[in-house]
């Protein structure tokens, strides 16, 4: 695959790279969001040459320069506004609402978010990865679940604990299958547990996995917007602020 990383640590960036290129992909690095899009957008030769030039997933971080705030998230919207099928993975180091909703506000399809911590587990990251590149949705369970502990009477009161697990997997885009398999019970279990966390969300069943996320999302729309607190960062993953400019990595 061809993949562009927007991230203004030089370590964690490089690191990418270095996993990916192994992986056998074509990796193109960017240290800020305004180097992204002018790479990507309608000026960028990738945008002006069309679909067929761009990447096959972008992974970028939130927070980047020069502010820190959220130039890589206004980044990945503004070009989902130009390119609508353009894959893209979010990458982030605090769990914070807003930036979900906003992100998953239009078409899911080849979306996701996912924090930093999960870089440390290569196989999920990747595989996290493999699933958006390829139109798929994924959600951080992480992010579902301290929405989850901190939302109040929508209904999630009433979830299970168990329902929570599976409703955590279901905003992953993950099929019933796919979760019987994780949680190790029978698919007759999962479905049953669907339906009762639709019901109790007062979300009506539906069997396909994108308008399953898009119950979820939906959902989570309603709760408290306030920032959480910052996730400690996986081991090893440094945070150092590295050098503008593109990293290039060639095909293995």
């Amino acid at each position: 695959m061809r993949i562009v990383i927007a991230e203004d640590s030089v370590l964690l960036r490089d690191g990418l790279t270095r996993l990916l290129v192994a992986e056998g992909h074509d990796v193109t690095g960017y240290s800020t969001a305004d180097e992204l899009v002018a790479a990507l957008g309608p000026a960028g030769t990738a945008g002006a040459s069309g679909a067929a030039d761009l990447p096959d997933v972008v992974v970028t971080d939130v927070r980047m320069p020069p502010t820190h705030t959220d130039e890589g998230l206004r980044a990945a919207v503004h070009l989902r506004s130009l390119h609508r099928r353009l894959p893209i993975l979010v990458l982030s180091q605090y769990v914070e609402q807003r930036y979900a909703v906003e992100l998953f506000a239009g078409d899911v399809r080849g979306l996701g978010y996912v924090l930093k911590d999960r870089v440390a587990d290569v196989d999920e990251f990747l595989d996290a990865l493999g699933r958006v590149a390829s139109g798929g949705t994924v959600i951080d369970p992480e992010v579902v679940a301290q929405i989850l502990a901190r939302t109040r009477s929508t209904g999630l009161e009433t979830l299970t604990p168990r329902e929570r697990d599976v409703l955590g997997l279901m905003a992953e885009g993950r099929s019933n299958t796919a979760i019987a398999e994780r949680l190790v019970v029978g698919l007759p279990a999962v479905e049953k547990h669907v339906t009762s966390i639709l019901t109790k969300l007062g979300l009506p069943p539906d069997a396909d996995d994108h308008r399953r996320v898009l119950a979820v999302l939906r959902w989570l729309q309603h709760g408290p917007a306030a920032q959480s607190p910052p996730v400690t960062p996986a081991t090893g993953v440094a945070t150092g602020r590295g050098p503008a400019g593109p990293t290039n990595g060639a095909r293995a």
